[in-house]
């Protein structure tokens, strides 16, 4: 078992900055791929970024190409989400997610493990 906790959500204006952390504890981080998504309301839950385990390969959905950074610190058991240029159709509940292997999937189906999730709001 993977336990996984977000953190650094909240309101933020358009333009602004924030920092998702999600710590994970119960196994061994470095054998897990990271990943984060994202839920709006009435909206499917979608793929933001995914991370591989040793933080070389990075993917993101185009909606936040540029503007997104996801990265990790094994040593910490920790996966961040650096976003930057924030805009309204960010809001959503930010979710991080670990799957055991060595590619990085795009799809939520391909995740074993999840955290509670951590609300993004963005004013314009």
């Amino acid at each position: 078992q993977v336990q996984l906790v977000e953190s650094g959500g909240g309101l933020v204006q358009a333009g602004g900055s924030l920092r998702l952390s999600c710590a994970a504890s119960g196994r061994t981080f470095s054998n897990y791929v990271m990943g984060w998504f994202r839920q709006a309301p009435g909206k499917e839950r979608e793929f933001v970024a995914g991370i591989s385990w040793s933080g070389r390969v990075t993917y993101y959905a185009d909606s936040v190409k540029g503007r997104f950074t996801i990265s990790r610190d094994n040593a910490k058991n920790t996966v961040y989400l650096q976003m930057n240029s924030l805009k309204p159709e960010d809001t959503a509940v930010y979710y991080c997610a670990a799957l055991r292997g060595t590619i990085v999937v795009r799809t939520a189906e391909g995740y074993n493990y999840w955290g509670q999730g951590t609300q993004v709001t963005i004013s314009s």
